[in-house]
């Protein structure tokens, strides 16, 4: 038998002898004082003590053996339970720091891939305003070769029609042909 067994067994059998020993002294003691009924145990105490046994026996049998079944069933079916909570929640911490794990990889190679895209950027506007300045400094330099062909144009013609004036006020000064 077990001890959880011999446990409920052995209660029962302190309290009927212990009681059996109380009732036997003091009955003894109480005949004698007041000289009143004494009680002595016969062969009736040992019938009611077998009796008591094979209670106890059968109540153990029918009743406290399956509740005792059932109450350890309910104790392994929650303890069962308590072990898969615990083994989702550590997996759920487990899924969680993976995620997280992930969103910070993430966040890193989105970080890389625009500082990556920033630089090929940067690369193409520097290209982009390189062609720009080229373009604008030979149009500049056309532009200041035009003026300047405009100018020495100008300050030919210019030059003539001073000729043709210096003539025209000689003329007129001198009053004859110059």
């Amino acid at each position: 038998m077990t001890r959880f067994a011999l446990r409920w067994i052995s209660y029962p059998f302190v309290t009927v002898f212990s009681t059996f020993f109380l009732l036997i002294i003091s009955g003894v003691n109480s005949a004698s004082a007041a000289g009143g009924i004494s009680v002595y145990p016969d062969k009736s105490l040992i019938i009611q003590i077998a009796n008591f046994v094979v209670l106890i026996w059968a109540l153990n049998k029918v009743l406290y053996r399956p509740i005792r079944n059932v109450l350890h069933q309910r104790k392994e079916k929650i303890t069962g339970m308590e072990q898969r909570i615990d083994d989702f929640n550590t997996d759920i911490e487990e899924k969680d720091e993976a995620f997280e794990a992930g969103i910070k990889d993430a966040r890193v190679q989105g970080l890389k891939k625009k500082e990556d895209r920033i630089a090929v950027a940067t690369d193409e506007e520097k290209a982009i305003i390189g062609e720009i300045n080229k373009k604008t400094k030979e149009e500049l330099a056309e532009n200041l070769d035009k003026i300047a062909k405009e100018a020495e144009e100008a300050r030919k013609s210019l030059q003539n029609e001073i000729d043709d004036f210096v003539k025209d006020i000689g003329q007129k000064i001198l009053g004859r042909a110059v």
